[in-house]
């Protein structure tokens, strides 16, 4: 059985969990809905289960949770990657270490070092809360550190861009992706972009595959910009929605579970 956690922002017009739920209806799999606010991980009474995680409150109890179960279990996505995909420093290190473009980033806590000579050198950057979702937060930074507030800080030199790119990553694969379009710096649709579907060229393939293999993630949703230098990654979403995408996602998630749970069956 699929052993689903359902994700908290889900709301009757937006469902993504349902969605996924229907497909496997269809496909007539065995699931049910787990509920990690009840459960004792230390004695949950389950074992060579697979748990699919649409989504998760940011706190430690779901974290250690979640990390608790995949010891006994498949949990997908894996709790290392979906708190690597919540911390954008970390996302930041891992696409470095893998040699992924993204944007030149510092993470500090020294306003009157690094944070400044920062700024003095790309005249804009961006700030990010570390644990930020949905856009909220991000703003455009031209004058002094003092603009910052209490650190410590996480910036990203601003990268010019009336659009961005979410591609929807499955085991491995590039299988869907949208632009996103707005005349604001967040694009973000939650933040009033437009989503329209696009085809998925080579570089952008490469690029999404190689930041999904990077963080070590079954899905997710890569967020790049396109620009002179080529497509430049700028998060990785670990529960990513899939709005406007012409594929169809929730029957590719839900074929993807069924064939790791007949996996672990094997």
């Amino acid at each position: 059985m699929i052993h689903i956690v359902p994700k908290p922002t889900d709301t009757p017009d937006d469902n993504s969990t349902g969605a996924v739920m229907r497909e496997l209806e269809r496909a007539d799999a065995r699931y049910g809905v787990l509920d990690l606010g009840a459960v004792n991980s230390l004695d949950s009474g389950l074992e060579n289960e697979l748990i699919w995680v649409c989504g998760i409150r940011q706190d430690g109890h779901q974290f250690e949770t979640l990390n608790v179960l995949s010891l006994n279990n498949r949990v997908i996505n894996t709790p290392e990657s979906i708190v690597a995909c919540a911390s954008k420093v970390m996302t930041t290190a891992l696409l470095l270490a893998n040699n992924v473009r993204t944007p030149e980033t510092v993470y500090t806590q020294s306003e009157g070092g690094q944070a400044r000579q920062f700024l003095q050198r790309h005249g804009k950057i961006v700030y990010k809360p570390l644990y930020g979702y949905d856009g909220n937060g991000i703003r455009l930074v031209t004058g002094g550190p003092g603009e910052l507030g209490p650190g410590p800080w996480y910036l990203q030199e601003y990268v010019k861009n009336d659009r961005d790119f979410r591609v929807f990553v499955l085991g491995g694969e590039a299988v869907g992706a949208i632009a996103r379009v707005s005349d604001t710096l967040m694009h973000n649709i939650h933040q009033g972009g437009i989503g329209m579907p696009v085809a998925i060229d080579e570089e952008m393939r490469a690029t999404a595959e190689a930041a999904a293999a990077a963080i070590g993630i079954d899905y997710c949703g890569s967020i790049s910009s396109s620009i002179a230098r080529g497509y430049t990654v700028l998060e990785v979403n670990g529960t990513p929605n899939w709005h406007c995408m012409a594929a169809p996602i929730p029957k590719l998630l839900a074929r993807y579970l069924i064939e790791r749970e007949r996996e672990m069956r094997a």
